[in-house]
């Protein structure tokens, strides 16, 4: 009998304790990376007079491949465009740092990703849906609908050249240039 009490207790235990991991990323972090883009913003930008592969050469010296999105690390089930707990706790984070004072009057495209499997009519869809999913939840979150659009773009800019990688199904968050 005290074998099954001390079980029992023990599984009451582990139910009723909800485990969450911590954020990949922190609010904070969130808004020095897009604190630092602002700077950029309005950039101007040359024009490479010079074969493709002396501009191409110009390009990579000068850095010009900076990172202008945040992955959120936010991914999806095959044919899905539903949050699950980790994707929230991460968009926790993001919703804080929306309404950090730094990033109030900035406003974002939250784009959805697919992988390859289903047509490309289908996949736009369903990248619209996931990104929607994220819009609907910061909102939920007390993010302004004016602040944050959503854009499915389907199979485009894999995260890894295996098109069929599950990675790839995901949404990134980008600064809207006005």
């Amino acid at each position: 009998m005290r074998w099954g009490s001390s079980a029992l207790a023990l599984a009451a235990m582990l139910l009723s304790t909800q485990v969450y991991a911590d954020p990949l990323q922190k609010s904070e972090d969130i808004v020095k990376f897009f604190a630092g883009q602002t700077a950029n913003l309005g950039a101007s930008r040359g024009i490479c007079v010079g074969t493709e592969e002396e501009c191409k050469s110009k390009a990579d010296k000068s850095g010009s491949s900076q990172k202008t999105g945040l992955d959120m690390m936010i991914n999806f089930a095959l044919d899905s465009a539903q949050l699950d707990q980790t994707a929230r706790t991460e968009l926790d984070e993001f919703a804080k740092a929306l309404r950090d004072d730094r990033l109030s009057k900035l406003s974002f495209v939250i784009e959805g990703y697919t992988d390859a499997s289903g047509s490309a009519t289908y996949n736009e869809g369903l990248s619209q849906r996931r990104a929607q999913s994220v819009t609907a939840f910061l909102e939920s979150n007390g993010i302004e609908s004016t602040r944050i659009t959503a854009v499915g773009l389907g199979e485009a800019n894999p995260r890894n050249l295996n098109p069929y990688d599950p990675i790839n199904r995901r949404v990134e968050m980008r600064i809207k240039a006005q």
